[in-house]
Order: C-alpha cells, then sequence, then structure tokens
C-alpha cells in the first residue's frame, strides 16, 4: 500500500497539472496578450506532449525501468511548475506546458504498469485504482488552491507573495507535491518483474520479500522464471505475430478501449458542464461549488471501484458502467433535442434543465465507476511482459490524442450539427462500448500477470 500510495502520487500532480490552468487565464491574458493562449493553446499543449510523454516512455521504460521513469517524470513536473509560473514569455510558458504534459504522458503510462508488476494479485485492481482516484483528488485540489489564492490576493493579476501574481503562485503551489513525489519515489524499489527481465533474479528476489516475505516471494520468483529473461530485448517488431506476420489482436483491443475512453464525450462533459448549471439558476461566480459536486461524484464513484474490482471483477463494472453512461447520454440528447436558443445565442433548456444536469452528474459517475480507472487497468493486464511498455505507451498515445481531437472538435460539432446531434455521436460511442466489452474483454480478477493471455 505505501508503495502504490508512492506511485500515486503522480496521479495527483496529473490531475493538479490539468486543473490548475483553470484559475489563471486573466493573469496569462494580462501578461501575454493573447486571449488565444489562454483559451487554447494552454490546454491542448498539455495533451499533445501527454502523447508525447506516452511514446517517449514505451522508447526507453524496458532500459530505464519504471522506477527510473517516474523519477525523470518528477524532475520535469517540478521544471515545468516552476517555469510556467516564472516567465514572461507566451512561447516559454507553451513549451514549460508542454515539457509538463510530456511528464503526466509519462506518469499516466509508468504508475499503472509499476503498481501492477509489485502487487499481489488479489489487490492489483484496487491498488491501480488508487492513480485514478489520486488524478480526481489532484484536480479537486488544484480548484481549491486556486480559489483561495484568488480570495486572499482578489484578482489573479494582483500581486501576493514577493512581489508575484496570484496566477504565478497557482503554478508554484504545485512545487510542493511535485517535491514530495520526487523526493518519496528514492524510497521505493524497482519494479521486480523488470530486474528479472533484465536478468538481475537476486534483486527481483531481493524486492520481492520485501513486498511479500519470503515464501511469497520465492512462488512469485519460480513463476517469473518460467517467462524470463527474454531471449532479446522488447522491440518493435514484438507487437506483430510470428506467424503472421499481422499487428496482434491485443494491440488492436488496447487502442480500442483507450480510444472509446476518450470518444464518449467525459472531456466535453466535464468543459460544458457549467454551462449546464448556469441553465438551472447557478452563476459563474458558484465555479468551485460546481467543481467541488462534480468531483466527489467522480471521487465516490472511484471509491466504489476500490471496492468491488477485485471482488466482482473489471467486466461486470464495465458493463455497468457502459450502459449506465449509454441511457443518461440518450437523456442528454433528449433535453439537447428540446431546447432552445435566445437572441443572444444562450442555452434555454426550460423545462429540461434538471433533467440535462442530472444526467451530465449521473454520466460523470458511471464513468469514474469504470471507463475512468478500470481501462488502465485492462490495459496493463492485457500485454505480456515483453511488450507491456510498448503495448501501454501506443494505446496511451492514442487516449492522449483522441483526448485533443475531441476537445478541439466540440466548437466545430458545436456550429455545424447542433448539441443534441453532437452528444449522439457520444451516446453511439458509449452504446458501441457496451458490445465491445460483452465480446471482446476478458475477466482477469485474481489472475497473476504471467497468467492473463489476451493472445
Amino acid at each position: 500500500m505505501f508503495v502504490s500510495l508512492i506511485a500515486s502520487l503522480g496521479g495527483f500532480l496529473f490531475g493538479f497539472d490539468t486543473g490548475v490552468i483553470n484559475g489563471t487565464f486573466d493573469g496569462l491574458y494580462s501578461v501575454f496578450g493573447a486571449d488565444h493562449i489562454a483559451s487554447g493553446f494552454n490546454v491542448t499543449a498539455i495533451l499533445l506532449g501527454g502523447a508525447v510523454g506516452a511514446l517517449f516512455s514505451g522508447a526507453l521504460v524496458d532500459r530505464l525501468g519504471r522506477r527510473s521513469m517516474l523519477i525523470i517524470a518528477a524532475n520535469f513536473l517540478v521544471i515545468s511548475a516552476w517555469g510556467a509560473g516564472i516567465t514572461d514569455s507566451s512561447i516559454g510558458f507553451i513549451l514549460y506546458r508542454m515539457l509538463g504534459g510530456i511528464a503526466i504522458g509519462v506518469v499516466s503510462i509508468m504508475t499503472p504498469i509499476y503498481i501492477a508488476e509489485i502487487a499481489p494479485s488479489r489487490h492489483r485492481g484496487a491498488l491501480i485504482s488508487l492513480q485514478y482516484m489520486a488524478m480526481l483528488l489532484g484536480l479537486l485540489s488544484a480548484s481549491l488552491s486556486n480559489d483561495i489564492l484568488l480570495n486572499l490576493a482578489g484578482k489573479s493579476t494582483e500581486l501576493l507573495w514577493l512581489d508575484a501574481e496570484a496566477w504565478r503562485w497557482m503554478f508554484w503551489i504545485e512545487l510542493f507535491p511535485a517535491f514530495l513525489f520526487l523526493f518519496m519515489l528514492f524510497f521505493i524499489p524497482e519494479s521486480p518483474r523488470f530486474l528479472a527481465a533484465i536478468g538481475n533474479r537476486r534483486a527481483a528476489h531481493t524486492v520481492l520479500i520485501r513486498l511479500h516475505g519470503q515464501k511469497k516471494a520465492a512462488s512469485v520468483l519460480a513463476r517469473l522464471n518460467l517467462t524470463l529473461p527474454f531471449s532479446h530485448k522488447p522491440r518493435v517488431a514484438d507487437l506483430r505475430q510470428s506467424e503472421t506476420g499481422k499487428i496482434n489482436k491485443v494491440l488492436w483491443l488496447a487502442i480500442g478501449l483507450a480510444a472509446l475512453q476518450q470518444l464518449m464525450g467525459i472531456n466535453v462533459i466535464y468543459y460544458y458542464g457549467a454551462v449546464l448549471w448556469q441553465g438551472v439558476g447557478f452563476s459563474g461566480s458558484d465555479t468551485l461549488f460546481i467543481n467541488i459536486v462534480t468531483g466527489m461524484i467522480s471521487i465516490v464513484g472511484c471509491f466504489l471501484t476500490l471496492l468491488f474490482i477485485d471482488k466482482g471483477g473489471r467486466k461486470p463494472l464495465l458493463i455497468i458502467g457502459s450502459i449506465g453512461m449509454t441511457l443518461t447520454l440518450g437523456l442528454i440528447v433528449y433535453a439537447f433535442a428540446n431546447a432552445e436558443f435566445g437572441l443572444n445565442g444562450e442555452l434555454n433548456l426550460g423545462a429540461y434543465d434538471w433533467l440535462a444536469l442530472i444526467s451530465a452528474n449521473i454520466y460523470v459517475f458511471f464513468f469514474s465507476l469504470s471507463w475512468g480507472p478500470v481501462i488502465w487497468i485492462l490495459l496493463v493486464e492485457m500485454f505480456p511482459q515483453l511488450i507491456r511498455g510498448l503495448g501501454l505507451a501506443i494505446s496511451g498515445c492514442i487516449l492522449w490524442l483522441v483526448n485533443f481531437m475531441m476537445i478541439r472538435s466540440f466548437p466545430f460539432l458545436l456550429t455545424k450539427v447542433g448539441l443534441a446531434t453532437t452528444y449522439s455521436l457520444y451516446c453511439g460511442f458509449a452504446l458501441l462500448s457496451v458490445i465491445l466489452v460483452v465480446r471482446y474483454i476478458n475477466e482477469t480478477k485474481g489472475q497473476t500477470l504471467e497468467d492473463i493471455n489476451y493472445y
């Protein structure tokens, strides 16, 4: 638990680094004088950085190790948090944010791999889910931190401590958890499966004893010895089937899962959720309250996953989540189909305002119960040791790129086809996810990583 919690600090920084930007828009505009910096590329830069970081981790993970990659990411997060707050250049700001994106891309891949490879089978699902829970806490913490600093300064552009504007301190606050993450990483061991894979069985045995005790360590190492070390280092060619030369079906399945997690519109729901709240009478000044409610709904859903993922299994949670998201998205489509627009383009849902708001928040609950945390568990479990790093890096990169595409495409879809049609697309992908899970997902609860077979 201790080792998993330390690794999950990366997930906290993942959420914090993603959410902190929301309180800094006025400050960025005042310094850089370009609203596209405040409203556009500052968000997408971190998403593109995430895609780069995912691929970057895939190229190096089987050379440097899991813990070493997390240490590199922690250093990047420290530099990014400091640089984003100190820079007076829009280009410099984008580069620092891109560096932070690369770091959270690495963290999003390395944390679930690392936890999966150190965790006992009976608790693996819950321990990997800690990363997603930490990410949700990071998002909520960023909102609370920004609000406290805003109240202290009055405006994000006002000076606070050390004659620096409040918006700069919003980024610098991240230095505290970033330094803590970097420091604590030196107190956890390297993955025993990585050590065994590179032929260092003595070190692997030592780590296994530390994690599981003498008796359990011997049985785990004996199982590893049946499959390790490999006849060669992991390479891209290993992603192909040796008999046919075609890409392994497990990679296609992983890519499909990663893409569907984003195609169901979770981030659009988050970004557009404030408008739904305003539609039922909340003002723009109630942003903190809205973020807390949404954050707590997400945390409750993920907490239930922690409780039941290793008892009930991965597949039942995914089916429940997919059905729940399909139904709630369908209700949102119905509400939007009956909406009207005012003279100034404002959305008027009329009698359907509460239906849309409640449905959106129930959707968030079902996502956090299922596809949010569970997909990361499956992506780690379905790949064998030889291609785990490469496979998760590629599927993780696809996830980040689809995330980027969804955020950039929403304004276009909103103006060209309308809200009802746009959310109908998301509903269609949610329905597709039901079919994919029922037909292609195998249950993996309680199995060792070496026993799981998706080939």
